[in-house]
């Protein structure tokens, strides 16, 4: 029987928060051409180089330095916790790499292949399709795979979205929170460039065309990062028997020069808290693993913001990180893979 293997991928951090560190890491993340996708090389390294990175680089380094923990990253160390929990009840190994900085994907390859993995499964912790983010993490380990261990069989999770095992992990995970009062719940989800929703349908007659087009029912809703976190949001709420009065959408970490998605989140808490809302909750469903954007851009900046307009109390929920509703997500579908392939791989 071949040995099989999971390989679980994040987005990544810097090795430290020295500026070089970060400028290192930056370049390494708007240099992937499916983040920044100019459609000429030269100036999309222009662009990176010599606009982006100079001017974003000792604030990023700033605001990394305000979530640092004595063991590093966040999302590196709890991503880390996370395979040890999952390792712990599994009877096949589990590795981890991250799209950009380490833990690398081509390292955590070269293991997996030197100890005699013949059959991967790729568990991107992202819940959602995104070009910028699923998409461009698998398709980097099957090219390094290729160079790395070409016999490999490379099987992948598909985004999990609206799957009820990780809807009722991400309610049973915010149930506390949301038993305490509060007078609205703030669902705040990664932007992206309006111009990757219509580049990811591949019907061109969906996505921003049709009225109300991510409530719609759709195939383009298959790669249609908007329509499915908003799946996640209706998901969560009818589960959660929320009051529709109280819940909203927004979308943080934009970049500027053109559109993206809207309402900008930083704006939604302003605005929110203008209007009389006092308690404000913010639930980060499109990271499963708390972040620079979640603990530097939310639970700071986004506090700040809404405190500054008149707001009293703001909680970011925290993200499923390494809690045992999330290592037993992650198991059960692993098992359900497992029992998928095990007749074949015995042929």
């Amino acid at each position: 029987m071949s040995q099989s293997a999971v390989l679980l991928l994040n987005l990544g951090s810097p090795d430290s928060t020295s500026v070089p560190d970060v400028k290192r890491y930056l370049r390494e993340f708007l240099g992937d051409e499916r983040v920044i996708d100019k459609p000429f090389q030269p100036l999309r390294w222009l662009l990176v180089n010599g606009i982006i990175i100079p001017f974003r680089a000792k604030n990023s380094a700033h605001a990394y330095s305000t979530i640092w923990t004595d063991e590093g990253s966040p999302l590196v160390v709890t991503s880390r916790h996370t395979r040890e929990k999952l390792q712990a009840v599994m009877d096949l190994p589990v590795e981890l790499a991250m799209n950009y900085g380490n833990p690398s994907i081509p390292a955590a390859l070269a293991r997996l292949a030197a100890s005699g993995v013949e059959r991967l499964l790729l568990f991107p912790q992202y819940p959602h399709y995104a070009m910028s983010s699923w998409e461009t993490v698998v398709v980097k380990v099957r090219r390094e795979a290729a160079r790395i261990a070409p016999g490999m069989i490379i099987e992948c999770v598909r985004p999990y979205y609206e799957d009820d095992d990780y809807i009722t992990a991400l309610v049973a995970s915010a149930r506390p929170y949301l038993d305490h009062p509060h007078d609205h719940l703030l669902f705040s989800y990664h932007s992206i460039p309006v111009r990757h929703l219509t580049k990811a349908d591949s019907s061109h007659a969906h996505c921003q065309t049709v009225p109300d087009c991510c409530n719609t029912c759709s195939p383009a809703h298959a790669t249609c990062y908007k329509a499915q976190v908003t799946h996640t949001t209706r998901a969560f709420a009818g589960k959660a028997g929320l009051d529709p009065a109280k819940w909203s959408m927004a979308f943080q970490s934009r970049i500027a020069n053109e559109p993206w998605i809207k309402p900008y989140t930083d704006y939604e808490c302003k605005r929110l808290a203008r209007e009389g809302k006092k308690r404000l909750l913010v639930i980060t469903p499109a990271f499963v693993t708390d972040c620079l954007e979640t603990l530097e851009e939310i639970r700071v900046r986004g506090a700040e913001d809404f405190i500054g307009a008149g707001g009293e109390s703001f909680e970011h929920i925290p993200c499923l990180n390494d809690q045992p509703v999330w290592i037993d997500f992650l198991a059960n579908r692993v098992r359900r893979w497992q029992a998928k392939v095990a007749p074949v791989a015995a042929r």
